[in-house]
């Protein structure tokens, strides 16, 4: 029943490329030359030069946590999808059961304010009277189970995914979950803003609890009970840089295997009760949080199991409910957590849920009218360019062993390209929507994507499935499937313009493309062999020489304060910094080759075609970011803060320096040594 919806894949979740990119002033083709501050040396902050009159003129909307170069594209996007819901949400001769009919009618109950108001916490009794009837274990399986299934993830977490060393198979995932901060270490952290983050936390669940009819003081004391618990599940759970080691979060069993690391919790009924009789091998990523909470099943009263799961279902339905919940949510999820001061139009926030639960349906109409076959052609050349300028750099690094070499490169060729949207659209025809409730209709899609994805077990890998909706302005490597994908949704300036000259879409576009290229070799990708399996294909020489350039590269990061005294964590973002540096250094290598027989001396603007390509590059990381949202992403996102994203791989690209005449090769901005792998 979450309107929170979760990307429980641990590796696909740090290879995203943009990090959900949000609106801008809107720009046509090429560079944008208006947004520059030719008042700062380019050799001493690019970030500045590129972007100082754009972030001075374009402050943070009130309902946005922070605004960048995906700005107008995604703005874009989300008219034409507006377009589309109106048009099917008043198409009375939609036949019934149609899917045009089902998207019109979730949008439709979406947008009904009065009636989700009248309705207020009616939609969620059976849920409160589930949990209310918890008398034993046996019936608090029962109960997270079912929760489990409408999107509600209590205690723990359960998806289905490849199985990291049989690439040809899916598995259940069993997986670390049950907070309602952010991560684990908010529970812990003694910066002063995380300590009053805690304060705050316990009192947004304490007024959440009284909407649902607790006296103050009854809510206050559960308040604490709670946080008691989600500090118990932290404090077992493995932080945000322990869960990048894919090996560290692979522990396959058998049922019976997990039975004895958590003897408590009777796991058949749970598979039972979600509707996987035969669970077969699955991934227990966490043994040792499953430990704890197995202690907690025994040790914690049924009555505070009942408070908790009460908050819990209440935390991730609130978006969706009358607008004291909303409000609330808001003021605790976006206000203190983001330091977004406005909540966001209503329609957005309904478009989005019905992105996020039929989003192939909406897609397929998103893209007939917003992405023209010729753009997906020029994307798919720039892809194979890309593709093409790697493999020319894996056959001539000089650190490499031929044998390594070898194996990289066929790696390299195995990569499967998706640009645009799926060759084969989903089909929802089995999903009922059939409750004249917006909630419960969400839940309704949420239980139909759960059971889609219990029912790829035992059958072959669907390799043309997508991660993301064609409106999506991002881009991902998946490790297990050996893909970079693309959606349309980012197909558009200033990323990509079909139109427009090749500085541009090299420095834009082609950096992306080279970053998910890159991924398959960064410090995580590298572990995953052609086939999409967790095997070592280096020699041991050669690994110890990824290793110690990759270490140099996580002590540059480490060297940038991002926000008061907060450093950049190295580790938690080495993964996205290589693939930022590989991608960079690939995407020029690919726009060299375009460029041969052209001049890359001749001036636009006054800038030549190789200062275009890096002007383009700095423009695409602009973004302007509120002081809390910094925060929550230095403690919680794989990627580095946006100027970090431009200074820092410059500062390992000898060839920016030359294509401004600067004195030095760290003249970028940055500190540390200058550093390739790829």
């Amino acid at each position: 029943m979450s309107f929170k919806v979760r990307l429980f894949h641990p590796i696909l979740l740090v290879f995203l490329a943009l990090c959900g990119l949000t609106p801008a002033a809107s720009q046509g083709s090429g560079i944008d030359t208006k947004a520059m501050d030719t008042s700062v040396d380019a050799c001493k902050n690019f970030y500045q030069f590129t972007n100082g009159k754009w972030l001075a003129g374009n402050p943070i909307p009130a309902d946005r946590s922070s605004w960048g170069a995906g700005s107008q594209v995604y703005e874009n996007n989300l008219i034409v999808l507006h377009q589309i819901l109106d048009e099917v949400s008043k198409d009375s001769g939609a036949a019934k059961g149609s899917i045009r009919q089902k998207v019109g009618a979730l949008y439709s109950l979406g947008m009904d304010e009065a009636k989700i108001e009248a309705e207020d916490l009616k939609s969620l009794e059976p849920e409160f009277q589930r949990i209310a009837n918890i008398k034993d274990p046996a019936a608090l399986v029962d109960t997270i189970a079912y929760l489990h299934t409408t999107n509600t993830f209590p205690a723990f977490a359960m998806f289905v995914e490849q199985d990291f060393k049989d690439s040809t198979r899916y598995i259940a995932w069993l997986y670390q979950g049950g907070l309602g901060l952010p991560d684990r270490d908010y529970y812990f952290s003694e910066d002063p803003k995380m300590t009053e983050i805690r304060k705050e936390y316990v009192l947004h669940i304490a007024k959440m609890l009284q909407f649902l009819g607790d006296s103050e003081q009854d809510a206050a004391k559960k308040a604490k009970t709670i946080m008691d618990m989600e500090t118990r599940l932290a404090k077992a759970s493995m932080t945000v840089v322990e869960q990048r080691d894919p090996s560290a979060i692979y522990h396959k069993m058998t049922l019976s295997d997990l039975q004895k690391v958590a003897p408590e919790i009777d796991w058949k009924r749970y598979f039972t009760a979600i509707g996987l009789t035969d669970p077969g091998e699955m991934n227990v990523a966490q043994p040792e949080f499953f430990k704890e909470l197995n202690n907690m099943v025994t040790s914690v009263p049924m009555n505070d199991w009942h408070d908790y799961l009460k908050w819990q279902l209440i935390h991730d339905a609130a978006p969706l409910l009358s607008s004291r919940f909303v409000n609330e949510d808001f003021r605790f999820n976006s206000g203190v957590i983001r330091g977004t001061k406005e909540l966001r139009p209503r329609w957005k926030r309904v478009l989005e849920t019905t992105d996020q639960l039929l989003g192939e349906a909406l897609g397929q109409r998103y893209v007939e009218r917003a992405f023209p076959p010729e753009a997906k052609a020029r994307a798919l050349v720039m892809v194979q360019n890309l593709k093409a300028a790697l493999g020319d750099r894996l056959a001539t690094l000089d650190w490499v062993s031929e044998e390594t070499r070898k194996q990289g490169l066929r790696k390299l060729n195995a990569i499967a390209i998706k640009v645009g949207y799926p060759d084969k659209w989903r089909d929802y025809s089995s999903l009922p929507l059939d409750q004249d409730s917006y909630v419960r209709n969400v839940a309704q899609a949420s239980q139909f994507e759960f059971r889609r994805k219990l029912g790829q077990i035992g059958k072959p890998i669907d390799r043309g499935e997508w991660g993301m909706t064609p409106p999506t302005v991002n881009a991902y490597y998946n490790p297990t499937m050996n893909e970079i994908v693309f959606p349309a949704g980012i197909l558009q300036p200033p990323f990509f313009d079909a139109n427009a000259d090749d500085e541009s879409n090299y420095g834009g576009i082609g950096t992306v493309i080279g970053h998910e290229l890159t991924h398959g070799f960064d410090d995580q990708g590298r572990q995953f062999d052609a086939e999409g399996n967790l095997k070592n294909w280096w020699t041991a020489e050669d690994e110890k020489m990824f290793n110690s350039r990759a270490a140099i590269i996580e002590k540059q990061y480490n060297a940038y304060q991002a926000i008061d005294n907060t450093h950049v964590n190295g580790k938690l973002t080495l993964g996205e910094n290589i693939a930022d540096i590989g991608g960079l250094k690939i995407g020029y290598l690919a726009f060299l080759k375009a460029m041969q027989g052209k001049s890359t001396e001749e001036k636009i603007n006054g800038y030549t075609p190789l200062q275009r390509f890096f002007i383009s590059y700095g423009q695409i990381w602009r973004r302007n970011t509120r002081p809390e949202a910094v925060r929550l992403m230095i403690a919680t996102d794989p990627h580095s803060p946006p100027q970090f994203r431009v200074l820092g791989p410059l500062a390992n690209m000898p060839e920016f320096s030359k294509a401004f005449a600067c004195k030095d090769s760290m003249a970028s901005g940055s500190s540390g040594a200058s550093t390739q792998i790829w």
